[in-house]
């Protein structure tokens, strides 16, 4: 038996760890390769502030690479943020950074498929393209992708401006594209790999469950706070540019009320840049600052090491299935 993301990515797991700005850092991307999935740097990996130079933003990204290969000979990838206007020139530093670093793959994300996929394959990396829509994934397909990343609505952090489940979302992209379909939303354990390809994903992606783990460069205080809440403990905000869903917090509150009080798009821009992640994951202020976080945070308990929830999940999936099978019964 065999498993096209496997097959196409070189792992043992079909399990991506999603990026996560200020999260996703070396240790954390070693930890999910070295255990049989994909890590993936993220954007703001390993960095102490933030910056505007763009060389700078490129060695910083060049510099997480070498420390991954320090702590593994597994295969990762690197996010590319592509962006628009000014924004893009991150995106090429990036691109050009990977490419000179032979990284084994890119999840592209925020922007059209067809900007980079041919530069990038052209340099033998593997493309994952994030989408949020059937059509988006055929657009990519047509780009040339390798396989495409949907994340249902009970993602974590950006999503563009649909609000289709994983449920939803998931066979609908697979019934749309050839390509492998890598899938998120809402994934935390092994039950949900498996209702993930039931539902037609050849992998699962996932971000908030690696966020609290102990590799995670996440702020000690942000992975308590996801910890100690309940149940119900994320929101989905409206921005100008997509929708975010974030971990409840006086932040949210606040965002909520300017949006509703009919706060301009520049006073609200402004509120979210003093109010980033790099104060919430770097400086600790989990109560005031944006956490992106998906649904599943209310299913996080204790934190684990990366490898750990990779490997749980590898040794009890036949348990799970097995259960599955035997509720199934009355079909067979």
């Amino acid at each position: 038996m065999t498993n096209r993301v496997c097959e196409l990515l070189e792992i043992k797991y079909p399990i991506i760890q999603a990026p996560m700005n200020w999260v996703s850092g070396a240790e954390l991307v070693a930890a999910v390769s070295n255990a049989g999935g994909l890590g993936t740097l993220g954007p703001n990996c390993g960095a102490k502030e933030i910056t505007s130079d763009v060389d700078l933003t490129g060695e910083r990204m060049r510099a997480q690479i070498k420390k991954v290969r320090q702590l593994s000979k597994a295969p990762f990838a690197v996010n590319v943020v592509v962006g628009v206007g000014e924004d893009m020139k991150y995106s090429k530093k990036i691109v050009e950074v990977i490419i000179e670093e032979s990284v084994p793959a890119a999840i592209v994300s925020v922007g059209r498929p067809e900007i980079y996929t041919d530069t990038l394959k052209a340099a033998g990396i593997k493309v994952l393209h994030a989408i949020s829509t059937p059509r988006h994934g055929q657009k990519a397909e047509a780009a040339g992708v390798d396989a495409v990343i949907c994340e249902g609505y009970e993602a974590g952090g950006h999503k563009g401006f649909t609000e289709l489940t994983t449920l939803t979302l998931t066979p609908m992209v697979a019934d749309s594209v050839d390509v492998p379909v890598i899938a998120g939303g809402g994934i935390g354990d092994a039950r949900g790999v498996l209702a993930i390809m039931a539902l037609g994903a050849d992998g699962v992606y996932m971000g908030t469950r690696f966020m609290v783990t102990r590799e995670s460069e996440s702020h000690a205080h942000v992975r308590q706070a996801i910890v100690e809440k309940n149940d119900v403990c994320t929101v989905s905000l409206p921005k100008d540019y997509m929708i975010a869903r974030d971990l409840i917090n006086d932040f949210t509150k606040e965002y909520l009320r300017m949006k509703q009080a009919g706060a301009s798009s520049g006073d609200l821009k402004n509120f979210l840049n003093e109010h980033s992640q790099y104060y919430s994951q770097h400086l600790g202020r989990a109560e005031d600052a944006e956490i992106c976080c998906g649904q599943v945070a209310g299913m996080i308990h204790g934190e684990k090491g990366a490898g750990e929830v990779v490997k749980e999940i590898a040794e009890i999936i036949n348990e799970k299935f097995e259960a599955l099978r035997q509720r199934l019964s009355v079909f067979l």
